[in-house]
């Protein structure tokens, strides 16, 4: 057990590490018009939706998301990187919350948060101006890294009467098979191995 516990907050120092590093990156190489952002964690989510044997689709969510975003519409680049807390995971079903959270599922004891890190950002012209299209990226979890192609339902920047500032952010899609992430329980029993993601952020002008 203490070699679980040592190996666990090495996996989440060195993830931590990481992260930091790539919010550095994100100012450093980020054009020098692109303005920057902090995801505020109120407005921030993961919900997912799984195929529950053909009948019903079980649903939840992780919350309280941070990070950093850096946009420059003009130019057409954007950054992003995400820390998603997978301690925050909720069903509405406290029991079920418990086996989501297990080693089987998330091992959220071993691998306390998951990233995401865009790598290319896509845009397209439209009536009201250019808008993202999609993101590129990859997604850590359970300490394995892959790509991911996020699809923008809606993307826009406003000013907050309520934080009396700039605020970006949109939502964005993706199916993912996640048998990549190694859980893959009850995928020989008929269970569908593709999961559905939704991901919501707002981001405040800093």
């Amino acid at each position: 057990m203490a070699h679980l516990y040592t190996t666990s907050s090495q996996h989440s120092r060195q993830y931590r590490k990481a992260f930091a590093v790539s919010l550095l990156m994100l100012v450093g190489i980020g054009s020098s018009d692109a303005e920057t952002y902090l995801i505020d964690p109120t407005h921030a989510n993961v919900r997912f939706a799984i195929d529950h044997f053909g009948t019903s689709t079980n649903t939840g969510g992780f919350y309280n998301l941070t990070g950093q975003l850096q946009y420059d519409p003009e130019a057409r680049t954007g950054s992003v990187s995400i820390l998603i807390p997978t301690n925050t995971l909720m069903t509405g079903d406290e029991g079920f919350d418990i086996t989501l959270k297990g080693d089987e599922f998330f091992d959220v004891a071993q691998y306390p948060n998951a990233y995401f890190e865009s790598s290319k950002w896509h845009f397209a012209d439209s009536s009201d101006g250019v808008k993202v299209t999609r993101v590129d990226g990859n997604l850590t979890l359970r300490g394995r890294t892959h790509p991911v192609t996020l699809t923008a339902t809606k993307f826009n920047c406003y000013l907050s009467p309520i934080l009396k500032g700039r605020v970006c952010g949109g939502d964005f899609t993706t199916t993912i098979d996640r048998r990549k992430w190694d859980i893959s329980k009850y995928t020989l029993l008929g269970m569908t191995e593709k999961v559905d993601l939704n991901i919501q952020i707002e981001a405040v002008k800093q």
